[in-house]
């Protein structure tokens, strides 16, 4: 028998997430804020709940997505939170993004109940949401794991069991380091082409076009560790070829930038650091000598 979902918090991301679930055979119940948010899942056959303790009653496992840490425990531990009714053996998963240690907290007060938590955040974004595309990275035990996954199935083609409570959410923050870390990079190449004449709508084209096939920064996301890359390594004569365009290209960018008149602090932390970071060493070209 397949257990009953609820879902809480039915906005941007929630909202396409939870509507994959309305053919879940075990039943969905959905609850937000908004009563106007719940009406076309009512409409498709969902049970609605009018308060977080109203939807534990009805699912025994509940998907909650809300904004920020000040939430998830209002939802979980206040006045009408989840573990006012939440029978023992219920799975809450918190798909927001939040601090690990407030997952870590709230696992154990439901631990005291009989209930277990998941930290669960997602990555995708509600594009990936509607296409059941998203890759969810799941911080519990094996056995919430287990309870969980092929419910999550109906909204993500990627489910990970990065380790116990807390650790779903180190994987999400690392991820989305890379990504605003990424933002930060495209923000400071948009500036140089732009100083340099160029059309940076176009630039944004190629840069898609060519992430779409290369796989953008997670291609280089392959060895097991960030060890130093030992002499005999499958990985060394690759990665040191990496190395050596990038601090090659990152030379040529920051002379362009130093004629241009522009400072590109990323390009400089990276030329420092790619070798390193990639676990061969600063290459020949690390060091930039300007006329």
């Amino acid at each position: 028998m397949s257990d009953r979902v609820g879902f809480l918090g039915l906005g941007n991301m929630g909202a396409p997430m939870a509507e994959r679930l309305l053919g879940w055979p075990g039943g969905l119940a959905v609850c937000d804020v908004r009563p106007e948010a719940v009406v076309r899942f009512s409409a498709g056959g969902a049970a609605t709940a009018a308060s977080a303790a109203e939807l534990a009653e009805q699912a025994a496992i509940i998907s909650i997505t809300v904004v920020n840490d000040a939430q998830v425990r209002e939802v979980v531990t206040g006045p009408g939170g989840v573990l006012r009714t939440a029978a023992p053996g219920t799975v809450v998963a918190v798909h927001s993004t939040i601090s690990d240690r407030t997952a870590e907290e709230l696992a154990a007060v439901c631990a005291e109940r009989g209930v277990e938590l998941v930290d669960a955040p997602v990555s995708g974004g509600a594009p990936g949401a509607t296409r059941g595309a998203l890759a969810v990275m799941v911080g519990g035990s094996a056995a919430a794991f287990e309870r969980v996954r092929e419910p999550f199935g109906c909204f993500a083609d990627l489910i990970v069991h990065a380790g116990p409570v807390g650790a779903g959410t180190r994987m999400k923050l690392a991820r989305n380091l890379m990504h605003f870390v990424s933002f930060a990079a495209a923000a400071e190449a948009q500036r140089l082409a732009e100083t340099a004449g160029l059309d940076i709508t176009a630039l944004g084209k190629v840069v898609r076009h060519s992430d779409a096939v290369t796989g953008g920064p997670g291609a280089i996301m392959l060895r097991d560790s960030t060890a130093p890359v030992e002499d005999g390594d499958f990985w060394l004569p690759i990665l040191r070829h990496v190395r050596d365009l990038g601090e090659k290209d990152l030379s040529l960018a920051l002379e362009l930038g130093e004629r241009l008149g522009t400072a590109l602090p990323l390009a400089e932390l990276a030329l420092d650091r790619l070798g390193p970071g990639l676990g061969v060493g600063a290459g020949p070209s690390s060091e930039r000598h300007f006329s």
